[in-house]
């Protein structure tokens, strides 16, 4: 038997620098676990996770689409400091990221799937192919299996399994059916060929090939469109399942609540969640909504499946108890609310997204938070567990008080995101509302009581969220709630003050040199 006083240093070690296992779940609903009581949706694995670790129930993104999501969950900067704010915007090669923190923190960051990250143009010479795409990859991680939108490398894979028309994406259509019908018949590829297998197959296979700690960022595109999902997910779940749709009582209704929704809503197009559906998403019927949504939900299951293989071959190669696992999304998904799907505007159901964090440093299990946090506390979050500092001020804060079962000190008694609808090649928003780009936005705040709506150049909204938690009644004209109106814009105006960036606002020069006060 082996003297315990003889492996605990190499414990401590390991709890000192553990693996690094961080999966983002693209447009992954921050309701549909199971482990926060669901109506219908099962993740058994997450749920396993979530009794293991920390389960963040009221979680949020910092932007959307993919891109601006992902650069405030990467830097820890909501949009109004990064300044990423469509896709294809170059993310400032100034700021400072998790993975050359985790450079400096002695990792070789490696990346599975793709960050959506457009480089920073400036230095670049004008005919470098990466300026043609924003699916760059996020500056100091190592490229170990890239699986971008095209799925080209994923579709070469199935060819190499005899999948001879797996040469374009139209290998998502399902089995029998018309390209952009809607159909719960499964594609061609099985729960075994599906990209998140592939990718989990990919991580599994070079986290083999390890023999020091880790850090590994792996990133699914499910359950991302084209809603299309092999058996036996696609048909776990039948139309009407889950909980009602939030919405008004018809997409004209939905329209005439905003100027803004009136806009979006037109511009929706079916193709970007059917492969090969053409035509407008108002076409689609409540019918229509309610098979995608069963068919999204089938697909969160497929990526639970796959989770619980990694789960499993970590524990087989020894790795459980060394690794710390944050499983979260980068943006949610309408799935069918306010007559929509995708992600965008200000609903909750484009921000509200899934957090677990399962350190192995931290005994205690099956926490469960109900205080607001942000995609951008990720970043900071790492920071303080590998301790290190980030290069630039940040505006998340370090969940691990959290994790360890304590209550952060002045935490944050709201959510804020934002949201940037600007077309810099078309000019679409811009001629539609006759405003500037830098008009074309719009940002959030919101508690357990009230959500505000700031609009640059449009009207605000206001919602009442004892009343309304559906979002269908704006009050912000209402002369009752005029008090409460200013509150809350008031609320915002002192957050973004606040979160101006402060990377060398902390910093004085003085006759003994730089003094620079460390922020709480």
């Amino acid at each position: 038997m082996q003297n315990p006083t003889s492996i605990e240093p190499k414990r401590i070690e390991k709890l000192r620098r553990p693996n690094i296992l961080l999966i983002t779940a693209d447009q992954w609903r921050g309701g549909c676990l199971s482990a926060v009581g669901h109506a219908c949706v099962k993740t058994p694995h997450i749920d396993a996770l979530a009794r293991e670790g920390t389960l963040f129930r009221q979680h949020y993104a910092g932007a959307a689409p993919c891109s601006p999501a992902r650069a405030t969950l990467y830097t820890g900067l909501y949009q109004m400091n990064h300044r990423v704010c469509r896709n294809g915007s170059p993310l400032d090669a100034r700021f400072d990221n998790l993975a050359l923190a985790a450079r400096r923190a002695g990792y070789d960051p490696t990346l599975f799937g793709y960050t959506d990250t457009a480089p920073d143009p400036r230095g670049m010479d004008a005919a470098d192919p990466h300026l043609t795409t924003y699916e760059g990859v996020l500056p100091g991680f190592t490229a170990r299996q890239l699986l971008p939108e095209h799925e080209r490398q994923w579709l070469s894979w199935l060819r190499s399994r005899g999948h001879a028309n797996a040469v374009s994406r139209d290998i998502h259509i399902p089995v029998g059916a018309q390209a952009g019908v809607i159909s719960d018949a499964a594609p061609a590829y099985s729960s075994d060929e599906t990209q998140t297998a592939f990718l989990a197959g990919e991580f599994i296979r070079w986290m083999g090939e390890q023999d020091r700690p880790w850090f590994a960022h792996v990133s699914f595109l499910r359950p991302h469109p084209p809603f299309s999902v092999p058996a036996p997910f696609n048909r776990m779940y039948k139309p009407g399942d889950g909980p009602a749709f939030a919405r008004a009582e018809n997409r004209e209704a939905e329209q005439e609540a905003h100027s803004y929704l009136a806009y979006a809503m037109s511009l929706t197009d079916k193709g970007s969640f059917i492969h090969g559906a053409q035509g407008p998403l108002s076409a689609w019927s409540s019918e229509n909504f309610a098979a995608i949504r069963a068919i999204y939900y089938g697909m969160i299951s497929e990526v639970d499946a796959q989770l619980g293989r990694i789960w499993q071959a970590l524990k087989d190669a020894g790795s459980w108890e060394n690794t710390l696992v944050v499983f979260t999304s980068d943006h949610a998904e309408m799935a069918g609310d306010h007559w929509t799907l995708g992600k965008g505007g200000f609903f909750d159901g484009s921000y509200h997204i899934p957090l677990i964090i399962r350190d192995p440093a931290n005994a205690a299990a099956g926490r469960i938070v109900d205080d607001f946090t942000s995609a951008a506390d990720i970043f900071p979050t790492l920071c303080a567990r590998l301790g290190i500092e980030a290069k630039n001020g940040l505006d998340g804060r370090s969940l691990m008080g959290f994790i360890r079962g304590e209550r952060a000190e002045g935490w944050r008694d709201a959510i804020f995101w934002e949201f940037d609808f600007r077309d810099i090649a078309n000019g679409e928003a811009e001629r539609h509302f006759g405003l500037r780009s830098n008009q074309c936005n719009l940002a959030v705040i919101r508690d357990g009581r009230f959500k505000y709506v700031h609009f640059t150049a449009l009207p605000p909204l206001l919602f009442n969220l004892g009343n309304d938690p559906m979002e269908l009644d704006d009050v912000a004209a209402d002369p009752a709630y005029a008090a409460i109106r200013l509150e809350y814009a008031e609320k915002l105006l002192s957050l973004r003050a606040r979160h101006l960036d402060q990377t060398l606002a902390y910093t004085e020069l003085t006759e003994k040199g730089p003094v620079t006060l460390r922020p709480r």
